[in-house]
């Protein structure tokens, strides 16, 4: 079993219940009872603590006791033996694991205490732990075997630092390889995955903190996001996988908006924010890394900025399928996995904004011949220019860049303009593509109000806030609007239909959006 665990990190006995009840509400398997962090620390207070917890949530519920050394982590610089013989009493006091130091624990004088407590103890296991607070392990396989040759009762737990998310494949490789039982994963917001897929490999623990405030390491998730975003107690070694590849990442709604479908959906199925730095060696790098390890289970993925044509260079160099348009528009937003481990592109990005508009004009046949106005040349610009052109529509591009916009009209057959000629609009449709009057300056519109008039569609690409000042000023002048939400969600069902062969369900991802832009 792989225990969802909670670190208690409260400086008294008081305020350590307090954690540890909440802990065990918010769906704690585990609890670690970090008792470096408990000032004047003595034996009596660790005992009443694990007293408290067999008796208020019952013997079977485990307990992990950490007295960790400053040089690996460590909050108080208590000495060593000190913290050993907090470590003997805890197992004496029934404690299901303590945690000690690997390097302390070789030092001969360090072991027979804890050895003959070990001995004594019913069911108490020793986890010898390693960590690297900056770099990762130059051997982790090596470092696993020296621990368990020196002490082969012992479960190795090897926690380092990513400073890329490709240095996650040495701990999820220990993992998958190793027969034994063993704790690894990797720290910091590149090793997010790491604490997510630990769970998934069968690690003897996975960490979450009660609260980002109360993280005692870093990149460590919330119990909250562990249990009801990533869905830690579905998570299974058949789990398959999906996420979005992004630089930042931190920022998207795309996992809770996918892990929901798929929880509504009763699917074992998992998304996961993606954070893949760098440039297409990079990119590269980490899909080869996930492709070629099968048994991790990635079935597919959502691209967006800075990687939209990373990703159709990736599946065209890998002899994959990308769809026609996707290859027009020159990106990508959508890589599948297929059965034989071909890949297929695809852009949503465009369907979701035609479909949008489609469904507020009467149908995909009333663009064509229409006249639409499009604000902005960058990526999402290209995505519906091409998606509108392709519907017949007559299309000019206005944009402050005027080199851009000239490059992208002349591409897709299209007229442009400079920004500062938007007050000639005179279109049936009018889209904005870039992110002005998104949240948090939410104050500003890319047209002047006197370009609306009652008869115009307006549909804005930013969905925070829901409602722009664009939207508010073409309703005041009696247009008909579209929100960036609709386009949102189009394009998140597709990709799910894509992913599954099934479609969502339209109102709850909505719903889900919706909630989440409320937070």
């Amino acid at each position: 079993m792989s225990y969802l665990a909670v670190p208690i990190s409260a400086e008294t006995v008081g305020e350590a219940i307090d954690q540890i009840r909440d802990a065990v509400a918010s769906g704690a398997e585990l609890v670690e009872l970090r008792t470096d962090f408990i000032e004047d620390l003595t034996c009596e207070k660790v005992v009443n603590l694990i007293s408290h917890v067999k008796g208020e949530y019952g013997k079977l519920f485990p307990v992990i006791v950490t007295c960790r050394d400053v040089a690996q982590g460590g909050a108080i610089n208590y000495p060593v033996k000190m913290r050993i013989d907090i470590l003997v009493g805890a197992l004496n006091a029934g404690a299901d694991f303590i945690d000690f130091e690997y390097k302390n624990f070789i030092i001969p004088d360090n072991q027979e205490k804890i050895k003959v407590a070990l001995a004594d103890s019913v069911k108490g296991r020793l986890i010898l732990s390693h960590h690297d607070f900056d770099d990762t392990f130059e051997n982790i396989a090596g470092l696993y075997r020296k621990i368990l040759t020196f002490y082969p009762p012992a479960i190795p737990k090897l926690i380092y630092t990513a400073d890329h998310i490709n240095d996650c494949f040495d701990g999820l490789d220990l993992l998958y390889n190793t027969s034994e039982q063993c704790v690894a994963f990797a720290m910091g917001e590149a090793g997010m995955i790491s604490r997510v897929l630990a769970r998934k490999l069968g690690s003897v623990v996975t960490f979450a903190s009660l609260s980002e405030a109360e993280a005692t390491a870093p990149g460590q998730i919330t119990i909250k996001e562990f249990k009801n975003i990533y869905r830690s107690d579905s998570i299974d070694c058949d789990t398959e996988l999906y996420g979005i590849i992004a630089d930042p990442v931190g920022h998207s709604m795309s996992p809770a908006i996918h892990n929901a479908g798929f929880a509504d959906a009763d699917f074992n199925k998992l998304y996961l924010p993606l954070l893949v730095e760098g440039d297409y060696e990079d990119f590269e790098e980490f899909m080869d890394n996930v492709l070629r390890r099968s048994w991790l289970g990635f079935k597919g993925f959502s691209v967006t900025i800075p990687h939209k044509e990373n990703a159709l260079e990736y599946v065209k160099d890998k002899g994959g399928q990308i769809e026609p348009l996707a290859e027009k528009i020159g990106a990508v937003n959508t890589i599948v996995v297929g059965p034989d481990g071909k890949l297929f592109g695809y852009n949503t990005d465009y369907a979701g904004a035609i479909e949008a508009i489609a469904e507020k004009i009467g149908g995909r046949g009333e663009l064509d011949n229409m006249d639409v106005a499009v604000v902005g040349a960058g990526g999402v610009s290209r995505a519906i220019v091409a998606g509108l052109v392709d519907a017949g529509a007559k299309v000019k591009i206005y944009n402050r860049t005027v080199r851009k916009a000239k490059k992208l009209a002349k591409q897709f057959g299209c007229e442009c303009a400079p920004l500062n000629k938007v007050g000639e609009i005179n279109a049936k449709l009018l889209i904005n593509c870039t992110s002005v009057g998104m949240s948090p300056e939410s104050d500003n519109s890319p047209v002047p109000v006197e370009v609306h008039r009652e008869g115009m569609v307006v549909f804005d690409t930013v969905y925070n806030p829901l409602e722009t000042l664009l939207l508010r000023h073409a309703k005041t002048c009696g247009a008909e609007t579209i929100d960036g939400l609709e386009m949102f969600v189009n394009q998140a069902m597709m990709q799910f239909e894509l992913f599954t062969g099934t479609q969502g369900n339209r109102r709850f991802m909505r719903e889900t959006v919706l909630d989440l832009l409320e937070k």
